[in-house]
């Protein structure tokens, strides 16, 4: 829930300025093979991972839908066709998991795409994180996501370890330490947003100043002629 933030800007400015879809396309794959994976007849008793999962899923879809509505042409079709993609992906493996692998190899199956998928996830803001030490802003990173990663990733590693799932141990693990690495990132360049904004405004004053004068010199030749 905590990217509620992000789209809530998306909405009132009617577009998906800099932010990235990727995120969220690789986060609803994840969350679609997480429920499949928890269902009774691939993985039993992960009821939690289910529930959890399950929300999970209406809400990504939800998040891709408004990206959907609000990006620009171009991102649409590229945003169309990653989406293809994953629903792809997913129909594959359930199909193949249902049909050809039984018992302990479809949890195998199940279970090592979900890690993947969960890797890609935690590890799909690292073009955000690249963008941030570029641009020294962390206007693009949002606060709230990267703490939400960095306590789930946390809880779901404790979790797995009482459980003894290597399949949510994993890529958890892996989840902690980028969430932590967002959070340090967020800590070093947070107090460079204003300035960012603050050299952007002057660009733009400067821009519209040149234009102004262009224009100024444009009036005075007609006048002349």
């Amino acid at each position: 829930m905590a990217p509620m933030i992000t789209f809530k800007r998306i909405i009132r400015k009617r577009s998906t300025e800099q932010f990235s879809s990727i995120p969220y396309i690789i986060a609803l794959l994840n969350c679609l093979l997480s429920v499949w994976y928890s269902l009774p007849f691939v993985s039993p008793d992960n009821l939690l991972v289910t529930i959890v999962n399950s929300i999970g899923t209406g809400l990504e879809a939800t998040y891709v839908l408004i990206f959907l509505i609000f990006a620009h042409k171009n991102e649409k079709a590229k945003l169309c066709g990653y989406l293809f993609l994953v629903l792809s992906i997913f129909s594959c493996l359930a199909l193949i998991s249902l049909l050809a692998f039984h018992g302990n190899k479809r949890k195998l199956l199940c279970g090592f795409a979900f890690t993947v998928s969960c890797i890609m996830m935690y590890g799909s803001p690292l073009s955000v994180m690249r963008m941030v030490i570029k641009s020294k802003s962390v206007e693009y990173m949002p606060f709230f996501l990267s703490l939400s990663v960095f306590i789930c990733s946390t809880s779901w590693f404790i979790f797995a370890l009482i459980g003894k799932d290597p399949f949510i141990l994993v890529p958890n693990g892996f989840g902690t330490l980028l969430g932590a690495v967002q959070l340090l990132l967020y800590a070093i360049y947070r107090d460079n947003r204003g300035e960012v904004k603050k050299d952007e405004l002057n660009e733009s004053s400067v821009v519209e100043m040149r234009t102004g004068e262009l224009q100024d010199k444009k009036l005075a030749n007609t006048e002349d002629a």
